[in-house]
């Protein structure tokens, strides 16, 4: 199989896992980590376009899984993110990461907000080393194993 395939399989596996934990991640944490993980994945190379912060604005809005939050919301948080990355990458990523953690106390949601950031990852079909870096760094400030999903 080629590697496109295996990333456009992968991405789907995930979104289906996620959707079918919909009414499980419904609580702030999950909302702000998956935001910040969004945005993490979006900037990975230091950089975002804005053609590709539309990319990613898009994907987050049409998610199944995060339409139980306001998209306008959903929006502003992951712009705030953005921000703080674009304006400084690394001091941005501390302050990112620290958003990430919030889902650590629920199993669930921390594995749900690392599968969103490899579905925001792989959704241009090339989940690039750089976005399975800070994947895997999320992975790590959540206290899971990245090999569980494949990092």
């Amino acid at each position: 199989m080629a590697l496109w395939d295996r990333i456009k399989d992968s991405a789907s596996t995930m979104q289906n896992q996620l959707v079918a934990k919909k009414n499980d991640l419904k609580s702030g944490a999950f909302r702000d980590a998956s935001m910040a993980m969004c945005a993490l994945v979006a900037a990975a190379d230091g950089t975002i376009d804005p053609s590709e912060r539309r990319r990613v604005a898009q994907l987050i809005a049409t998610n199944e899984v995060l339409q139980n939050f306001p998209a306008d919301d959903l929006q502003r948080r992951f712009d705030a993110n953005l921000d703080k990355l674009v304006a400084d990458f690394d001091f941005g990523k501390v302050s990112v990461l620290q958003e990430i953690a919030k889902a650590k106390k629920k199993p669930a949601e921390a594995r749900a907000v690392v599968q969103i950031g490899i579905v925001i990852g792989g959704a241009d079909g090339d989940f690039d080393k750089t976005e399975q870096a800070v994947v895997r760094e999320a992975c790590f400030t959540l206290d899971l194993p990245p090999h569980e999903f494949d990092l």
